[in-house]
């Protein structure tokens, strides 16, 4: 495992989430006080599952890439590229997936933005096939 990949800590393996990725990823909570904000870790070809982040007002995910690169997806659209200073704004009610490219570990701080009735709503893997084809 790399030991640095930026300014941030890498964290400890994503158990508690691990059945919501293909691959193996880290998280370092950075704050849970005012806006939660976490560094999430992938190595290279891991990515998380669709998913959604509920809201009735509010809500959503902000993205900040600070190491590596990787994807970004929302149902329907093109993948993103993703590179170090890119940032993505995740509406609430979108479904969508992230992760690192296939020979490349990634970092992206994560932040939850605060809304009313929240919840993340987990779904389908991105298979291998989906995947290969970036």
């Amino acid at each position: 495992m790399k030991k640095e990949l930026s300014a941030f800590p890498i964290g400890e393996k994503n158990d508690k989430f691990a059945k919501y990725f293909v691959g193996q990823s880290y998280l370092a909570p950075l704050t849970l006080e005012q806006i939660p904000t976490f560094n999430v870790t992938f190595e290279p070809s891991c990515r998380n599952n669709r998913h959604i982040h509920h809201a009735k007002t509010g809500g959503g995910q902000l993205l900040i890439v600070i190491a590596g690169e990787g994807w970004y997806q929302e149902e329907g659209k093109p993948a993103r590229k993703l590179k170090v200073g890119d940032v993505v704004n995740i509406p609430a009610n979108v479904k969508h997936w992230h992760g690192a490219a296939k020979d490349c570990w990634f970092q992206h701080i994560a932040q939850e933005i605060p809304g009313t009735e929240t919840s993340t709503e987990w779904c389908e893997a991105v298979t291998d096939e989906e995947y290969q084809k970036l």
